[in-house]
């Protein structure tokens, strides 16, 4: 089922339908300031098992979407070198490797002693977010057959993945360019992947 949501002003009460879907296990596919995502409030274990289902039993390409900075420290350790690059490039495309605090849920680490974290520069994300009192667990939507529409569309991403989540939001085209990685856990910053951002240090 597609929600339409304009992202220049999201209906109150279209969020407030997809939060109460996200407070009942639900995975939903939403937009980001990249390529479109599936979604589930990192809360509720059932919905991540969900999630992992939908992209394959590993975690591993999940990250952690917030809303603000003031709620990385949270989850993840963040050193003030890292957290003054954090705040020169997000909002943004960028996905930041962290060290995982003891808050993460063990059934998104499975092992991993790392995690993702972002905060897309869409508001529709950062309202659900918001609202949800949570951050939500993201995966990007990927095509197999690399089809760029099937990553961008909402139509054609609720065609295709419609049946497997609660609910599809239509926040117009997306991009058909990933975020940029960049694993800050290590001694040295290292950029993993480039993608739409380009990093600020």
């Amino acid at each position: 089922m597609i929600v339409k949501i304009y992202p220049d002003n999201p209906n109150p009460k279209a969020i407030e339908r997809v939060v109460a879907v996200l407070e009942s296990d639900g995975v939903i596919v939403y937009p980001t300031d990249t390529v479109y995502a599936f979604g589930c409030s990192l809360k509720s274990p059932k919905a991540i098992e969900r999630l992992k289902a939908i992209r394959g039993k590993s975690t591993a390409d999940m990250a952690v979407v917030f809303a603000d900075l003031s709620h990385i420290a949270d989850y993840a350790r963040v050193d003030n070198p890292t957290f003054k690059i954090l705040k020169r490039n997000l909002p943004g495309p960028f996905t930041f490797i962290l060290k995982a605090s003891g808050r993460v849920p063990d059934k998104l680490l499975e092992k991993r002693k790392t995690i993702g974290v972002r905060i897309p520069e869409n508001p529709i994300p950062l309202h659900l977010i918001e609202r949800l009192e949570a951050p939500l667990i993201t995966a990007s939507v990927k095509d197999d057959d690399d089809v760029i529409e099937y990553t961008t569309d909402p139509e054609l991403i609720d065609e295709k993945y419609g049946a497997l989540v609660d609910l599809v939001l239509d926040g117009g085209f997306g991009n058909n360019e990933a975020s940029t990685v960049v694993d800050c856990s290590g001694e040295e910053l290292e950029i993993l992947r480039q993608g739409l951002g380009e990093l600020q240090m």
